[in-house]
């Protein structure tokens, strides 16, 4: 896949993931990867600073669990309501740009 299409659209990915269930990084990107069959795997350096922007625009809480194993809390990250509504938003902007897409195809 083409990694430029991926990087204006992370967010997105994100918001989508979150919507299902609140997780912690890791487990964000273990389900991204497996709800795309692999197609789609996110890495810490473009991960932590994605969610950290997204929670810092209000789109994301913060909370913390700690582990059932042990070892130190683990950050965790839960869809706002603003949250919902900018993934509403993103959705019908990526359908628009899906649907031109394919008239020109």
């Amino acid at each position: 896949m083409d990694p430029n299409l991926f990087k204006g659209n992370l967010d997105l990915i994100l918001l989508s993931v979150l919507e299902r269930e609140a997780g912690y990084g890791q487990d964000i990107a273990k389900r991204v990867d497996a709800l795309t069959g692999g197609e789609i795997r996110l890495n810490a350096g473009s991960l932590y600073p994605a969610l950290h922007r997204l929670e810092r625009a209000g789109f994301l809480l913060a909370g913390s669990v700690t582990p059932a194993r042990g070892g130190p809390p683990a950050k965790t990250y839960a869809l706002t309501e603003a949250g919902r509504a900018e993934l509403t938003r993103r959705r019908a902007g990526y359908q628009a740009f899906d649907q031109a897409l394919r008239s020109l195809w």
